[in-house]
């Protein structure tokens, strides 16, 4: 790609862009939210045409491309939303409109089981193709799009952030897959915000910046806060946010708590602290905040809020203790996309002031400008739709919605989930300013270095129960992954 210019409604989003992709190779495509990868990648892949410039792809230049010449032509983009059918059998969704059909308009079912599994068997993927999709976890939907696309003779294969709903061993898998193919000669475009995974898996990178080329370059020529200061520029800081404060009473208080998914959870938090959860995808944090906050019930043990305990949790018992959760999967379980953005802040206020059930506009844009200042949320107007605006941006809404009920205990499940290194950052300063306003912050997180930036202790779970509770000062990341793995014998202490 040479030269890619694109502008939408007088505003350019891409200038003068290039992008080269070797054979047999993984290139990191790498950028802020609103860098332009993602208008780059639709113009490869036939979805928007370009205002200027040249696509050249083995050998020949693609014009005037559209997705069906962008997939004839051998590209394949697989979308953080996978494109499957999960009403449909795993070898349904490999045959779609490539059906292979009998005389008298017959499916040939036998066949294209028989075909799937042979392409699944070459990948060395283990799916069954009569399975319905519905029942794949996400690794397998993952596999089975990369399966698609080599089905559809695909040769430079788009992967967009294709780990983030995915565990460690699954990401193992995925890579190796990635691997195998590699050495067939298959390319790859590797979009992620998570460096450890770029550093592990590319061989080549390129970033772009506000819509233009900033740098392109072997990846082991750089180390990661050398691409990260490529992708923010010169307001990058690599250093925590954490600062000490003076800690309250104890305000959330867990005895012998069992649920979904978690048993036997004791902790004591205070008042304008941060504490860090963390341990291997499915370790049971999501489950134990959503119990804590009434959405999965308490099986057995005790839940205390603000030295009150909770009997029959429930969401709306939670939200009226001053309790609030920015649930993981922002696209799924916390925006409204049909909504605006006041809309989307004012929802849960609302959903606690049953007495007033009209909407005063002119109030909550009022709140709504306080919070958005406060916050520094970048957008229009407040009538704008909410899936106008970057990832982090949605984000800061939502942590707006919370405060907007006076919330003084805040669960956030992987809040920088899908976001850039820019606005991961302004999260964690907002999450140091709220400890340091007196707020009580719990988050679960993957990534162990966000801990360490801003955490005061970290609880570390292993199969559903803690198995480590550090102090600020113990917080390491091998000391961390040794408790997630029970590498070490459970030493639980306060």
């Amino acid at each position: 790609m040479t030269g890619i210019s694109k502008s939408f409604f007088g505003v350019k989003v891409l200038d003068h862009v290039d992008l080269s992709v070797r054979p047999g190779e993984v290139h990191a495509l790498l950028g802020e939210n609103g860098a332009g990868k993602s208008t780059l990648m639709n113009i490869l892949a036939g979805v928007y045409h370009r205002d200027a410039g040249q696509v050249v792809f083995q050998g020949k230049p693609l014009e005037n491309t559209t997705v069906h010449s962008s997939e004839e032509a051998g590209i394949a983009f697989v979308h953080q939303e996978l494109n499957l059918f999960n009403d449909l059998r795993v070898y349904e969704n490999v045959f779609l409109r490539k059906e292979i059909v009998r005389p008298f308009g017959v499916l040939a079912k036998k066949e294209m089981i028989r075909r799937t599994r042979e392409l699944m068997r070459q990948l060395g993927v283990d799916i069954n193709p009569s399975d319905m999709v519905s029942e794949l976890d996400t690794s397998k939907k993952q596999q089975l799009e990369i399966a698609k696309a080599l089905f559809a003779k695909a040769e430079l294969i788009i992967l967009d952030e294709p780990t983030t709903s995915l565990n460690s061993d699954e990401i193992d898998i995925l890579f190796g897959l990635v691997d195998r193919l590699k050495a067939q000669g298959k390319s790859f475009i590797f979009i992620s915000h998570k460096m450890q995974e770029v550093f592990r898996i590319a061989d080549r990178f390129t970033v772009l910046r506000n819509g233009q080329l900033i740098h392109t370059g072997d990846i082991r020529d750089v180390d990661p806060t050398q691409v990260a200061r490529m992708m923010v520029g010169s307001q990058y800081t690599d250093q925590s946010v954490y600062e000490a404060r003076e800690l309250g009473e104890v305000v959330l208080e867990t005895r012998r708590l069992s649920g979904e998914g978690f048993h036997e959870v004791d902790l004591s938090i205070r008042r304008g602290e941060i504490v860090g959860f963390t341990g291997l995808k499915g370790a049971g944090i999501s489950e134990l905040f959503a119990t804590i906050f009434g959405v999965l019930p308490i099986k057995s043990g005790q839940l205390l809020l603000f030295g009150q305990e909770m009997k029959g949790n429930s969401v709306r018992q939670a939200m009226r203790s001053r309790l609030s959760m920015i649930a993981a999967n922002r696209k799924e379980n916390s925006i409204i996309p049909d909504f605006s953005l006041l809309e989307n802040f004012y929802v849960s206020e609302h959903r606690l002031s049953s007495k007033r059930p009209l909407i005063a506009v002119k109030g909550e844009l009022r709140r709504y400008k306080t919070h958005r200042d406060a916050l520094s949320i970048r957008a229009n107007s407040a009538f704008d739709m909410i899936t106008s605006l970057s990832g982090g941006n949605q984000q800061k809404v939502i942590l707006a919605r919370w405060l907007n009920t006076q919330a003084d205990i805040l669960l956030l499940d992987n809040p920088t989930q899908g976001i850039d290194v820019g606005s991961k950052a302004e999260i964690y300063g907002l999450i140091q300013q709220l400890a340091l306003s007196g707020k009580t912050i719990l988050v679960n997180t993957l990534e162990i270095p966000e801990i360490m930036k801003m955490a005061d202790r970290c609880v570390v779970f292993y199969h559903g129960r803690v198995h480590s509770i550090l102090q600020r000062d113990e917080i390491a990341e091998e000391r961390v992954m040794i408790a997630a793995t029970n590498a070490i014998k459970s030493e639980v202490h306060a």
